[in-house]
């Protein structure tokens, strides 16, 4: 296991609990308690948790985690929710897709998709505000990118402010597909930072269908910045069935919700 997948894992746990033992990360690990008091120390000097004494602390739930450190949470069922919002899209449509680890694996299964591919290009358009989608993506021959204006947040590698609105103002999308970081029936769709939540607002708006891909651990929450109302969403996709409770409060609001199969 490298340090960089350790340091994942740790932030899993913090994340989770809210707060660990260096005990209780060396026993879940496998691995010594000197190497996980060293990626403590690590997680704190980069200001990702809160060390205390004999083990650390989550830095609370208004806190962003950088994107390299989302990666590997929950990676198969983004991969599962990847799959299933590929399938959403038609050739020849034009995608929105803001920043985020599951929006990232959506980008590379459209990449990927032979279905896409026809003979007149481009087999999809894709508008992102995400400089890391908009990279991958610049070497498929079937994609055609189209990246917003604006300042990029180091964090997610997202491009915010107002150049991203105005531009965004001059597009009409098939399908705007927006990563989450909680969906609740009374908060709407939500995210960490402001900035980003407008953006997915502008997407959202300019495009004639709205999905969210989100897996099940941001099903009834929410977070800081409010992106839009459930109303406004079409489609869920998710990588487990919901409860009774969230499916019929879903269904009032006109949400669709399509449940990812594993590959």
């Amino acid at each position: 296991m490298t340090q960089q997948q350790r340091l994942n894992l740790v932030l899993e746990l913090v994340s989770e609990r809210g707060s660990v033992s260096i005990t209780e990360i060396s026993e879940k690990l496998d691995v010594s308690t000197a190497t996980v008091r060293r990626d403590l120390n690590t997680l704190a000097e980069q200001r990702l948790v809160t060390r205390t004494h004999g083990g650390a602390t989550s830095l609370g739930s208004g806190y962003e985690l950088p994107l390299q450190y989302k990666i590997a949470r929950q990676a198969e069922a983004k991969k599962a929710i990847a799959r299933a919002v590929a399938d959403l899209i038609g050739p020849g449509e034009s995608v929105g897709l803001n920043g985020g680890t599951t929006t990232t694996e959506v980008a590379r299964e459209l990449g990927r998709s032979e279905r896409l591919r026809r003979a007149e290009a481009p087999g999809v358009t894709i508008v992102t505000n995400a400089l890391n989608i908009a990279y991958e993506l610049s070497v498929r021959d079937h994609v055609k990118i189209v990246v917003t204006g604006g300042v990029p947040r180091r964090q997610s590698y997202e491009l915010v402010g107002p150049l991203v609105g105005a531009s965004l103002q001059e597009f009409s999308l098939d399908t705007a597909v927006l990563g989450v970081d909680g969906l609740s029936a009374a908060f709407g769709a939500t995210t960490v930072h402001e900035g980003e939540a407008e953006v997915s607002r502008h997407l959202g708006a300019v495009s004639r269908r709205v999905v969210v891909a989100a897996d099940a651990t941001k099903l009834g929450r929410s977070t800081f910045a409010r992106i839009c109302p459930l109303a406004d969403i079409d489609v869920l996709v998710t990588d487990q069935p919901v409860s009774a409770e969230i499916a019929a409060e879903f269904a009032t609001a006109g949400v669709q919700i399509v449940v990812a199969t594993s590959a």
